[in-house]
């Protein structure tokens, strides 16, 4: 079997980190509150460091939290990564111009 590509290795890269603190709690399938912080904390702080609203955590729940239940599953996380990679991607764009 080949080695995984760089997109599938990314892939992977972010189902391990999402289990990893899923699984530190009662429900391995979804991120509660506290756990989506300390996944900021430890594997985002430099995007949690720049957050001016103390309530960003809070925030970025209520914002990807599509179902409502008060926490985050695979699916929503994967839109909160794609949507921050989005941003970021539009930063890196305009800093070479």
């Amino acid at each position: 079997m080949a080695a995984p590509t760089e997109l599938e290795a990314c892939m992977e890269t972010m189902i391990k980190v999402f289990k990893r603190y899923a699984e530190r709690g009662s429900d391995e399938n979804n991120l509660t509150k506290k756990e989506l912080h300390n996944l900021l904390k430890h594997e985002l702080p430099c995007f949690l460091a720049t957050q001016k609203d103390p309530k960003i955590v809070d925030n970025i729940m209520s914002d990807m939290d599509g179902d409502k239940d008060d926490k985050m599953n695979f699916s929503e996380f994967v839109g909160f990564v794609a949507g921050l990679s989005a941003v970021c991607e539009r930063l890196h764009r305009k800093q070479k111009h």
